[in-house]
């Protein structure tokens, strides 16, 4: 693998949009050439003044001298865009599906620290309803590996299979499950892109919440303001327009702007609270509408999920200390 060392982090507009007008002309397939290159920014320092927008919108404490463990995919989201939107990367930015994260924290992050951050394609792997990728970003402190991340991505396309299955209630268009990696990305964190084996399907109750065969009380209820998405995005820099406004977001299918995926994995996680050393896994299920209501469900194992009206599963993962997880 080649590395490519950049003076600055890429401004994600235009990548956006060299991604979308790129997209048609890809063919997404699991035996696909993919990128194999490195892309390396070396002596990062954090903007404080972002970081507590961040933290602000997301729940986390402001001030802290460490960053919050999502942090560093806000960090590191430019320079995947730059490998996801090239030409030799062979899914479409446009539709792209974030089906799961799973974050290693190894030590504190110091908010003052000097990183060096590393984002590469790992592979490609075929999915029940296309091909999906692995998008790997690190941050090293002093030389040490200190956050590492794993994000997969899904093209939706025909498989040996058969056609991609429609989704009962999913709007039509292009499709997404968490976080909108592309202008057209649409359908949320589940429908068209569902992802098994995060939580499983599962019923609200009136003393907890079912995730699979694991019960997990319900601990509050959120009140959604129709501005996070516009919030999150000025703090993150993703500007995408299916999360900004109700008249951007029906552009592309969505009767009202929707969340940031990855706001839906901090807002937990600040709620929970994470281990200094930690394992995070969180897979992606159903947009979140802006103004919403969901209701957040935690127990001491570590796992969590978000539901909306009727029970909906927007989110499930867990939070584990590494020395839990055989990794120390």
């Amino acid at each position: 693998m080649s590395a490519v060392t950049l003076s600055a982090a890429p401004a994600l507009g235009p990548l956006l949009a060299r991604g979308a007008l790129r997209s048609p002309f890809k063919r997404p397939a699991p035996d696909a050439v993919f990128p194999r290159t490195r892309l390396v920014l070396p002596g990062l320092r954090v903007d404080l003044a972002r970081l507590a927008a961040y933290e602000r919108v997301c729940g986390f404490p402001t001030g802290e001298p460490h960053l919050p463990v999502t942090y560093p995919h806000v960090l590191g989201f430019p320079l995947a865009m730059r490998l996801m939107s090239g030409r030799d990367f062979p899914l479409p930015l446009l539709g792209l599906v974030h089906t799961s994260v799973e974050i290693v924290r190894f030590a504190a992050l110091p908010a003052d620290g000097e990183y060096e951050l590393a984002v590469w394609v790992e592979g490609l792997a075929p999915h029940r309803r296309g091909t999906e990728a692995t998008v790997v970003t690190g941050l090293r402190l002093g030389g040490d590996v200190v956050w590492e991340s794993r994000s997969t991505y899904l093209a939706r396309h025909r498989t040996d299979a058969g056609p991609v299955p429609a989704e009962s209630g999913a709007p039509s268009g292009p499709a997404e499950t968490s976080t909108p990696v592309g202008p057209g990305e649409r359908g949320g964190h589940g429908g068209p892109g569902e992802r098994e084996g995060h939580g499983g399907p599962g019923k609200q109750g009136g003393t907890g919440e079912t995730s699979g065969d694991v019960v997990l009380p319900v601990v509050a209820e959120w009140s959604i303001a129709g501005d996070v998405g516009r919030r999150y995005g000025a703090a993150s820099g993703d500007r995408n327009p299916i999360h900004l406004h109700p008249l951007t977001a029906r552009l592309f299918g969505f009767p009202r702007a929707i969340a940031h995926g990855m706001w839906t994995v901090a807002r937990c996680l600040a709620a929970h609270g994470t281990p200094g050393a930690a394992v995070v896994r969180a897979g992606f299920r159903a947009p979140v509408l802006l103004p919403g209501t969901v209701t957040y469900g935690a127990d001491g194992a570590g796992r969590f999920v978000l539901r909306g009206a009727g029970g909906r599963l927007h989110l499930a993962g867990e939070v584990r200390g590494l020395s839990d997880t055989g990794w120390g």
